[in-house]
């Protein structure tokens, strides 16, 4: 089992962008991730977090989740966005938090069923964005894996 440390390490390697935006694992759990980053190194011209830098890390944790339950369960495969919607609901002012929300056990066996017959997996999740325990943005994501050679 790896420690939050080393899934940090290893999201720096596979996405730079993760470690200039000051990206840190707070959770990985199976079920659940929660990554923080603080307002500096993403700060637009009016002083508070630049949009692109909220949805890049509500994209993160989402793909974060996938990846680390294939980790877990032992499946291989490239994890990809299709496609994501991000909807802003208030101004974030300092370090914020994004969340995932839990995912259908359904969702993740059908998934884990398309990668054991060598098909493109899809999963649909939600991450919502927290700034001092207030929401503040919501992605809604569908996730694919394909499978490798």
């Amino acid at each position: 089992m790896q420690d939050n440390q080393d899934i940090e390490q290893y999201l720096y390697q596979a996405i730079p962008l993760a470690q200039a935006m000051a990206v840190r694992v707070r959770e990985a759990e199976g079920e659940r991730v929660v990554l923080e980053a603080p307002l500096e190194p993403n700060i637009n011209h009016c002083a508070t977090v630049f949009g692109g830098s909220a949805a890049a890390v509500a994209t993160l944790a989402g793909w974060l989740l996938v990846y680390r339950y294939l980790q877990l369960a032992g499946l291989r495969g490239q994890v990809m966005v299709r496609r994501s919607q991000m909807d802003y609901q208030k101004a974030i002012h300092g370090a914020f938090t994004a969340t995932t929300l839990p995912v259908a056990d359904l969702a993740w066996q059908r998934m884990a069923a398309a990668l054991a017959k060598g098909r493109m997996a899809r999963l649909t999740l939600v991450v919502e964005l927290e700034c001092g325990g207030q929401a503040a943005g919501r992605l809604e994501g569908e996730f694919v894996v394909l499978p490798l050679s």
